[in-house]
Formats: C-alpha cells, structure tokens, sequence
C-alpha cells in the first residue's frame, strides 16, 4: 500500500538499537521501545502564516531522533510504524 503523510506529518520505521549490554542480554519484555528512527515518507509542509506552504527540514531516508511519547502507531502492511508532526523530531542523525 502507497502512503502519503499529509501537512507537516512524517511516516518513521524505528530502528531497533543493539540488545546486549555488554554479555547482558535484555528480554523484550524489559526493554524500552527505541527512540531512534528512519523517516519512509514525508507530507508537502505546512502552510505558513501568508497561505504558503513550508517545506519540512527531513526527506526520505533520514535517521532522526524523536520524543519516548512521539507519534501515533500505526499498522501498514503488517508493519508497525509512527506517524508525527515534524516538530516531534527532536534532529537529524548524521
């Protein structure tokens, strides 16, 4: 299915983080949800004040950081992802 976010709102796959702590393996029951993502698609931007619309600072592709609480999980095609605001992200990873 072919999803397009709508305004300034951003479709994110998370990026599992790395399970071990050292020789320490983490349950999954235990474990936080990561906070570290990859952005699948982006809506056009938001309109300004004048009427016209601003581009969001993240494309396709990007590693971003965003909030613990950030976003609403969604379910596409078997998948679960989080659809948010621009302003949610807290940065680009580079």
């Amino acid at each position: 299915m072919a999803f397009r976010p709508l305004h300034d709102r951003v479709l994110v796959r998370r990026i599992e983080e790395d399970e071990k702590v050292g020789s320490i393996i983490i349950p999954d029951t235990a474990k936080e949800k990561p906070q570290q993502g990859e952005v699948l698609a982006v809506g056009p931007g938001a309109r300004g004040e004048d009427g016209k619309i601003v581009p969001l600072d993240v494309k396709k592709g990007d590693k971003v950081l965003f909030g613990k609480w950030s976003g609403s999980e969604v379910r596409i095609d078997g998948e679960e992802l989080l659809i948010m605001k621009e302003s949610d992200i807290l940065g680009i990873v580079e």
